[in-house]
């Protein structure tokens, strides 16, 4: 695959830098420039173990998939050997959070070897003893997580390449909890590319904003009901095809799905509807389903011009994950500025032809509402207007 020249640069950069960070807008390509570095390594000395590492064991998957896809144009399944460290189980492929199976992988498998690992699991690797040439960490504001930084740490020093992609930055201004301003363990920023940058070269689009004012509460007046009215009315207002809705919690989705008219009322509308969080698990129009059946129907509904529904999640859609065809997003819960922004990039990414932008919600009714809103339009200020990184800052 062709990169682009904002991918080239950050290339570029990794070749010239072995310690930083580099912080591409959602949407920007940066898987793109990982997978590229592997290859270039790989092609000069095939015996080297690389380190991916992910949020989330969802997103670790889908990492695999993504290089593996790109990876195998290059090389043969049998020149590259490839280890899971978390607690899912990937079908055909080593997972283990053993530090000696990691140990004994590394030592056994011939040339070329990559691990696909989460920030919960990458401790593993470390009490594994094992050499690792090249670590990348992906949605890299996680790292500063107390429970995460010290494996973050380690590998920043003895990694013999090390380094950090988002578009989300954490600094810290106290020397009591890390954050990514700590050019001893992130190194300097590298590269930075501007969201502008690819809005007028056509890789993003730029988002739109609308706020609109929900009427109050009644006070007898079901919670339940009020949402259903909420999102059916805000569906009606954007006529989307494709929504994404933050809800407030796991809680409100239940209780829309099974106490409200919200399904019925998005049938006739010519929805279908999905639902994902960590303690319902999947479903899709009632029928439960796994993980990886979600999201291959997600993104098939996605391509699919002709389809209309609605993805109502917590959390679990917010960071990384990628997904076709997202045309909205409706925020029904305040967020912090690397949630909201992450939420954002859900919906930036190019489309159908006539995509030219990506919608974001924002309900208000009295009070309620009015900081997500202030919160969404200072993000997008911030990094669309402005040309800046999200940077949220820890002060205590």
């Amino acid at each position: 695959m062709q990169l682009r020249p904002h991918q080239e640069q950050a290339l570029q950069a990794m070749a010239d830098n072995d310690l930083g960070q580099v912080i591409v807008p959602t949407g920007g390509g940066k898987t793109m420039c990982m997978i590229h570095d592997v290859i270039r390594e790989f092609s000069e000395n095939g015996w080297k173990t690389m380190v991916v590492v992910a949020p989330r064991i969802l997103l670790a998957e889908q990492l695999s998939h993504e290089f593996m896809e790109v990876i195998y144009e290059e090389f043969t399944e049998k020149m590259v050997s490839t280890m899971h460290v978390h607690s899912g189980k990937i079908k055909g492929v080593f997972s283990s959070t053993n530090p000696l199976e990691i140990q004994g992988f590394v030592e056994s498998c011939q040339g070329r070897k990559i691990i696909f690992t989460t920030y919960h699991s990458l401790h593993r690797i470390q009490e594994s003893g094992v050499n690792v040439d090249t670590i990348y960490f992906d949605e890299a504001h996680n790292s500063v997580q107390k429970n995460f930084f010290p494996a973050t740490d380690y590998f920043s020093q003895y990694a013999h390449r090390c380094y950090f992609f988002t578009a989300t930055p954490k600094h810290s201004k106290t020397v009591y909890k890390a954050g990514m301003n700590n050019t001893n363990v992130y190194g300097r920023v590298i590269c930075q590319i501007p969201a502008p940058t690819l809005v007028r070269a056509g890789y993003i689009l730029p988002p739109k904003v609308e706020v609109y004012k929900s009427r109050i509460l009644k006070k007898d007046e079901l919670v339940a009901d009020k949402d259903c009215e909420q999102m059916i009315n805000a569906i009606d207002n954007i006529r989307k095809d494709k929504v994404l809705i933050c809800a407030k919690s796991t809680k409100q989705i239940i209780g829309l799905i099974s106490r409200t008219k919200f399904v019925d009322e998005l049938a006739w509308r010519g929805y279908s509807w999905m639902m994902i969080t960590s303690k319902t698990g999947a479903i899709i129009d009632g029928e439960k389903v796994t993980r990886e059946e979600f999201f291959d129907v997600l993104n098939a509904y996605g391509k699919d011009v002709t389809k209309r529904f609605v993805v109502l999640h917590h959390s679990i859609l917010s960071e990384g994950i990628n997904v076709n065809g997202l045309e909205a997003v409706l925020f029904m819960r305040n967020m912090d500025y690397i949630g909201i922004s992450q939420t954002i990039g859900r919906v930036i990414r190019k489309g159908a032809e006539d995509k030219v932008f990506g919608l974001v919600c924002v309900p208000v009714y009295s009070n309620v509402g009015i900081s997500t809103a202030k919160k969404v339009e200072a993000v997008v200020d911030t990094i669309f207007n402005q040309g800046q990184a999200a940077t949220t800052v820890i002060t205590r």
